[in-house]
């Protein structure tokens, strides 16, 4: 992490003051790099892309052409005075094409976005989470980790989305019971819950772990664990637990049971990686406490 200048620059790039290259660091044509930046090892980062001030890239990371790390916040626009809020990214980051992640956030390892992303301001990302393309997070969200987002999601401000959350294409979180209005409240989606392409939820609702939140659902009450929601308004219809495949006939629900692929059970199955869990991280999902917890 000592290098001055980074290993291949392309033409017409500007390095600022205070800048920390680690090794075999890749620039474009026409990058930005303000003061005070730390990019990792390994990084590459593709033409016309800015990295503001305060920003840190962690190693390996791909940036994609385009993008904005560290963008501005409301401050600077009104003082034009610059105001560092840092941005911190992890290791592995895949970061593709007009992705603009605002300053004032962290973001953990093996962070991924599809193209044309906006994450703003004071977020907090954790590992391993993908954001699909157009996706807009809104500021002060907190998302945990293993989180799957795909294309076309709206996360209102103030939404907190817990560990192994899958949500799919154009679903959207909504903040403000009474709009328009500045009493927002956000949004809680339980870990390993499942909100399908095209539900709306409404202001601060609590959806349940392992629930499934059906396609075009229009979610105005709280969802139960394990509950299937469909409809609009929403209601519960049956337990996930009931839910079987229609060639097998076998159970597909919970998912964790049954899909493996960008989890850390990669390599073995659910039931094994949650044994080597200490206490405080089983207790962090409640299993054993919501085993029984949406019979219906």
């Amino acid at each position: 992490m000592q290098q001055t200048m980074p290993e291949k620059m392309g033409q017409n790039c500007i390095i600022g003051e205070h800048v920390t290259f680690g090794a075999h660091v890749t620039l474009g044509h026409n990058c930005i790099i303000e003061d005070n930046v730390t990019i990792g090892d390994n990084a590459y980062i593709d033409s016309g892309t800015i990295v503001r001030s305060g920003v840190t890239l962690g190693a390996d990371a791909f940036v994609g052409a385009g993008c904005i790390l560290g963008e501005y916040q409301m401050d600077f626009c009104q003082s034009r005075t610059p105001v560092c809020h840092p941005l911190t990214i992890g290791s592995r980051a895949l970061i593709r094409s007009k992705t603009v992640l605002y300053g004032g956030s962290t973001i953990g390892d093996g962070f991924q976005t599809g193209h044309h992303v906006t994450v703003r301001e004071k977020a907090e990302i954790g590992d391993e989470v993908s954001i699909g393309t157009l996706s807009d997070i809104q500021g002060n969200c907190k998302i945990g980790n293993y989180v799957r987002l795909h294309s076309n999601v709206h996360i209102g401000q103030l939404s907190r989305i817990d560990d192994f959350v899958w949500i799919f294409p154009y679903v959207v979180l909504t903040n403000d019971p009474t709009p328009p209005s500045e009493n927002f409240v956000g949004v809680h989606v339980h870990s390993f819950a499942i909100v399908a392409t095209g539900a709306i939820v409404m202001p601060g609702l609590e959806i349940g772990q392992d629930c499934l939140v059906a396609a075009g659902a229009i979610v105005t009450k709280p969802v139960p664990p394990y509950a299937v929601t469909v409809g609009n308004p929403a209601h519960v219809t049956s337990d996930v637990r009931k839910i079987k495949n229609k060639i097998t006939g076998e159970p597909v629900y919970p998912w964790r049971d049954h899909f493996k692929t960008y989890m850390p059970w990669a390599e073995s199955d659910f039931a094994s990686w949650y044994a080597t869990l200490d206490l405080p991280a089983r207790q962090h999902f409640d299993l054993e406490q919501l085993h029984d917890a949406a019979d219906v």
